[in-house]
C-alpha cells in the first residue's frame, strides 16, 4: 500500500500535539510524515517559557527530543522555514528553494506577535517574547541593563514583565487600556491585579498611547507618550497581542479572515480540502483561539479528519487559570456579565488583596462566569458548575466565602466531565487511573497526561484523586506542593532537626525542581519561625510575599502602610505627637485600629525607609503588622485605672507583646487581655486570650474574629503569670511546628484529632515529652529578636529594595482626593448590586 505524503508545517505546541495523536491513532501506517520547524529547537512549551530566566533549563521545556521523531520514521527538519505553498502542484518550498511534495497538508503555524506601528520601534534593544531565540537575545542584552519596559498589559505582556523582573531589572509595563488584562478582567479585578504586581516592585502605566520612541537622556530608549509624559529604559518588549501567521495561506489564495486567520470548518479543513489549518493561525466561526488547550482540541479534530474519526471542533471554553508573578488570576466565561438578565455578586477584600465575581443567571440557579484575582483556590470548583451546568448552591454566596456545605462538601462531577481540556481527559480516565494502583499526582500525570499542558487544572486533579483515594479507603498525602513530598508538619521537623537554615539546602536534600509561589513563602515561614533571621537576608528575600519582602501593607493605590508597634495600645502623648508630625510630614493618612495601633496609610515604596528612620529615632519599632505573625496584644486600662479591673492587665500586655513580637507562624496571631470578666478587650475572640481574675488569669486558646468568627476555647483557670506565659509558649511552638500552611488556630484545633483535650494533654500535662523543647525553642526566638525597620536601614543591600525609579528622584504619588480632612486615594468604587 502507498502512503500518502503528509506534511506539518509548524513544530510548536500544537503541531508537536497533532503528531503524537496521529502516532496514537496508528496513522503512520497510513502516513509518509515530514514535520517542518522554522525555529533551531524542537517543540517546546511556551506557556512555561518565563520559567527559563528563573533557572530553569531550556532543554527542560522540550516537549520531544528529534530521537523520538526518529523513532517513528518521522522526517523531522528544524530551522526550514517554508516561504511558499503551491497549490496546483501540491508542493511546499522551503527558503532554500527546496520543493516538498504532499497529499495532505496541515498548517500549524501559530501566531506572530503584534508589534505597533510606533517610529523608532526597529531600535536596538527592543524585543519581542515569544521564542526561545528571543529570550536569548533578551537575556543578553539585560546583562547590562538597568531598567526594561513592556509594552501590552495582557496575558503575554504580564509574562514578559516577569521575564525582566527575574533578570533583575526594574520593570514597567504600559497598557493603552485603563486597566490590565482587559479581556479577562473587569475594572475591579484589573486594578486589584495592578496593586499587587507593584507591591513586587513593577511599575504599571495604564491608559498611556505611545507615540514615538527616541534616544533617552538616562536610559538608551524614552518612550514619548501622547499626554506628554515620558518613560525611559534601556531594554523595551513588546507584547501588545498576538496576530495568526497566515502568510503562507495568504500566499497560496486560501480562504482568509478580514482581520486574519485561515478560515476552517468543524473538521479544520481550509477553503481547500487538501490543507488543515489548526492552532493559532486557524479562524473557526471569526474566532481566534489564543491558548493552547483550543488548539490541542483542533488538533484531535484534525487527526480525526484524515483518519476517519469522530472528533470535531465545535469551539472551546476560554476561561484561563494562572499565575502573574504569584498572584493568583482566574477567569470563567461571561465574567463581564454581558448576558442579558445577568446578576453579579462581588467580593473585594483589599486588605487581603482577593477580589471574587461570580455572574449567575436572573434566577441565581446556573454560573454564567467568574472573575478572581488574589485568590484562585475556587477556581476549579467554579469552573465545574459552569462547565457542566450544575445547579448553584444556596445561598450562592457560600461559594464565595467559602462558609456552610456548599463549600465543605467534595467536587460531584459526572464520570464524562472533562478535566483536563488541554489532553481531553475525563474524570473517569482519571479515576480508572487511581483504581488502577496510580496514587500519587505525579503518577496521575505521567498516566493520564492530565495537567502536563497548561497546568490549569492540577488543583481539581488533585481534588478528584484524593476523593478517589477516600472511596478506596486509602489514605490521601498532604505534600505541601509537587516539589516537596512532605507536609509543611513534616517539613518544619526536617528543617529543624537537620539544622536546614535556608531553601535551597532543603531543596537539594528534600524536594525537586525549582520550587513554586505555594512551597517558597511556605518555607520561608517556617525558617524565620525556627531561626528567626531577617526575612530580607540574601538566602530569604526571594522567597517571601508581598508584604514581607517590603516590610509593610501594600494599599489599593500601590502604597504602603506603616504600622508602628504600639503595645496594648500604650503610648505618650509625646509619641502621639512624634507620629502626627511623621504623618503630617509625610501626607499619610492616619487611623486607630481594632488592635489599638495606630496606621499611617499612603507611604511610597522609596519614602518606606525615611519614614522608619524617624520612627526608630525616636525610639518606635516596626509593628510586623505585615507579617503572618503575632500582630498585637490588645488590652483595657485594668486594674491599673478602671475600678472594677482585678489584675493590671496593662503590665501583662506589655509583657505578653514583647515577648512574642515578632514570632512568625502558620499565620497571623492576635492576642488580648482584659483585666476583668466585663471582657472589655474581647479576649475570647482571639487566637491568645487572657482575662483576669481575682485567683490570676483565664487563658483561652484559639478563637477568631473575621469572616468565619469562633470563640475561643477556654483552656486553663486561674493561673500565676509564670504558669500562663509556659502554657502559652508551649502552645504557640506546637503550632508553629504542626500548623498547616496559612492555617489559622481555630482551624488547627478544629482539625486536631482528640481536639481540646488533646491539646490540653500536649501543653498542661505534657504527655509527649517535649514541653521544656518547646519552651526552650521559644526562648531562642524571643533571645534573637531584632526590630527588621532598624536592620534594613543598616544595610545597604537591603536599602537598595526601595529605592525609586531609574528616571526619577522619587516615585510619582498617585492621584489623592482630600476627605474628612485627609488624603484618600482618589479612586472611584463602584456599587454592585
Amino acid at each position: 500500500m502507498n502512503k500518502q505524503r503528509l506534511v506539518v508545517v509548524g513544530n510548536g505546541m500544537v503541531g508537536h500535539h497533532f503528531v503524537e495523536q496521529l502516532v496514537a491513532a496508528g496513522a503512520l501506517a497510513q502516513f509518509e510524515l515530514t514535520v517542518l520547524g522554522a525555529e533551531a529547537d524542537p517543540a517546546y512549551d511556551r506557556v512555561h517559557l518565563s520559567e527559563v530566566f528563573g533557572g530553569r533549563a531550556p532543554e527542560a521545556l522540550r516537549l520531544a527530543d528529534p530521537a523520538w521523531y526518529a523513532g517513528h520514521d518521522i522526517d523531522l527538519r528544524l530551522g526550514a522555514a517554508v516561504e511558499a505553498i503551491d497549490r496546483g502542484q501540491q508542493q511546499v518550498i522551503l527558503g532554500n528553494g527546496e520543493a516538498i511534495d504532499y497529499d495532505r497538508l496541515v498548517l500549524a503555524t501559530g501566531s506572530v506577535p503584534f508589534v505597533p506601528p510606533v517610529p523608532g520601534r526597529e531600535r536596538s534593544h527592543c524585543f519581542v517574547y515569544r521564542t526561545l531565540g528571543d529570550l536569548a537575545a533578551i537575556r543578553e542584552a539585560c546583562a547590562h541593563a538597568r531598567s526594561g519596559v513592556v509594552i501590552g498589559g495582557g496575558l503575554l505582556g504580564l509574562e514578559a514583565a516577569n521575564a525582566l523582573r527575574l533578570l533583575g531589572l526594574k520593570t514597567h509595563v504600559v497598557e493603552f487600556a485603563p486597566r490590565l488584562m482587559p479581556v479577562q478582567l473587569d475594572e475591579l479585578g484589573g486594578e486589584l491585579l495592578a496593586s499587587k504586581i507593584g507591591e513586587l516592585g513593577v511599575a504599571v502605566h495604564l491608559g498611556k498611547a505611545t507615540e514615538r520612541i527616541v534616544d533617552g537622556e538616562q536610559a538608551r530608549h524614552r518612550l514619548e507618550f501622547a499626554d506628554g509624559s515620558h518613560l525611559e529604559c534601556d531594554v523595551l518588549l513588546f507584547s501588545a497581542g498576538i496576530r495568526p501567521a497566515d502568510a503562507l495561506a495568504r500566499g497560496a489564495g486560501l480562504a482568509v479572515g478580514e482581520r486574519g486567520g485561515i478560515v476552517i470548518d468543524e473538521q479544520c479543513q481550509s477553503s481547500d480540502p487538501a490543507i488543515l489549518a489548526i492552532g493559532e493561525c486557524a479562524l473557526w466561526q471569526g474566532r481566534i483561539f489564543g491558548l493552547v488547550a483550543p488548539g490541542y482540541q483542533m488538533a484531535r479534530a484534525a487527526v480525526a479528519t484524515l483518519c476517519g474519526g469522530e472528533s470535531r471542533f465545535g469551539g472551546a471554553d476560554m476561561s484561563t487559570k494562572l499565575k502573574l508573578m504569584g498572584v493568583d488570576v482566574g477567569a470563567i466565561g461571561d465574567g463581564h456579565g454581558a448576558t442579558p438578565g445577568a446578576q453579579t455578586l462581588l467580593l473585594l477584600d483589599r486588605s487581603g488583596g482577593v477580589y471574587k465575581k461570580l455572574v449567575v443567571d436572573e434566577r441565581g440557579e446556573r454560573l454564567l462566569g467568574a472573575i478572581l484575582v488574589g485568590d484562585g483556590s475556587d477556581y476549579d470548583r467554579l469552573l465545574a458548575y459552569y462547565q457542566q451546568g450544575m445547579a448553584l448552591p444556596t445561598p450562592v454566596l457560600a461559594l464565595l466565602t467559602r462558609e456552610g456545605e456548599a463549600a465543605a462538601a467534595p467536587l460531584c462531577l459526572p464520570d464524562s466531565a472533562t478535566l483536563c481540556s488541554c489532553h481531553n481527559v475525563s474524570k473517569a480516565a482519571v479515576v480508572a487511573a487511581v483504581r488502577e494502583g496510580h496514587h500519587e499526582l505525579g503518577q496521575i500525570k505521567g498516566v493520564t497526561r492530565a495537567g502536563t499542558g497548561c497546568g490549569g487544572c492540577s488543583n481539581l486533579l488533585k481534588q478528584v484523586l484524593d476523593q478517589t483515594l477516600s472511596e478506596l479507603g486509602l489514605e490521601t498525602n498532604h505534600h505541601l506542593c509537587e516539589h516537596f513530598a512532605f507536609s509543611r508538619q513534616e517539613l518544619c521537623h526536617l528543617i529543624r532537626v537537620e539544622q536546614i537554615r535556608d531553601f535551597d539546602s532543603l531543596l537539594a536534600r528534600h524536594g525537586q525542581g525549582l520550587g513554586c509561589e505555594v512551597c517558597k513563602p511556605a518555607i520561608a515561614s517556617i525558617l524565620a519561625s525556627l531561626w528567626n533571621e531577617h526575612v530580607l537576608a540574601k538566602p530569604h528575600r526571594a522567597l517571601q510575599d508581598t508584604n514581607d519582602r517590603f516590610l509593610a501593607n501594600v494599599q489599593r493605590d500601590g502604597t504602603y502602610s506603616v504600622v508602628p508597634r504600639i503595645a496594648g495600645g500604650e503610648i505618650t502623648p509625646r509619641g502621639l505627637i512624634i507620629l502626627g508630625e511623621i504623618a503630617e510630614r509625610y501626607g499619610l493618612f492616619t487611623k486607630i485600629t481594632g488592635g489599638q495601633r495606630i496606621d499611617m496609610l499612603g507611604a511610597r515604596r522609596d519614602q518606606l525607609p525615611a519614614i522608619w528612620g524617624e520612627l526608630v529615632a525616636a525610639g518606635f519599632e516596626t509593628g510586623q503588622a505585615y507579617g503572618k505573625s503575632v500582630r498585637t496584644v490588645k488590652s483595657c486600662v485594668g486594674s491599673t485605672w478602671c475600678r472594677y479591673g482585678v489584675q493590671d492587665s496593662l503590665a501583662m500586655t506589655q509583657q505578653l507583646e514583647h515577648r512574642y513580637k515578632g514570632l512568625r507562624a502558620p499565620h497571623k496571631l492576635k492576642f488580648a487581655v482584659s483585666g476583668c470578666t466585663r471582657e472589655c478587650a474581647e479576649a475570647q475572640s482571639k487566637d491568645i486570650g487572657v482575662i483576669a481574675t481575682e485567683r490570676g488569669w483565664n487563658l483561652y486558646v484559639c478563637g477568631n474574629g473575621g469572616m468565619r468568627p469562633r470563640h475561643a476555647d477556654l483552656f486553663a483557670t486561674d493561673l500565676d503569670d509564670q504558669t500562663l506565659i509556659r502554657y502559652i509558649d508551649r502552645l504557640l511552638m506546637f503550632y508553629v511546628r504542626t500548623g498547616d500552611r496559612l492555617q489559622r488556630t481555630s482551624v488547627w484545633l478544629e482539625g486536631m484529632e482528640g481536639g481540646l483535650d488533646y491539646l490540653k494533654g500536649v501543653i498542661i500535662d505534657d504527655r509527649l515529652g517535649i514541653g521544656a523543647e518547646l519552651e526552650a525553642a521559644m526562648a531562642s526566638v524571643v533571645g534573637s529578636w531584632e526590630c527588621e525597620w532598624k536592620a534594613t536601614l543598616a544595610d545597604p543591600d537591603k536599602l537598595r529594595l526601595f529605592e525609586a525609579h531609574l528616571n526619577a528622584p522619587e516615585e510619582p504619588t498617585p492621584p489623592r482626593r482630600a476627605e474628612r480632612g485627609q488624603w484618600v486615594p482618589a479612586i472611584d468604587i463602584k456599587e454592585v448590586v
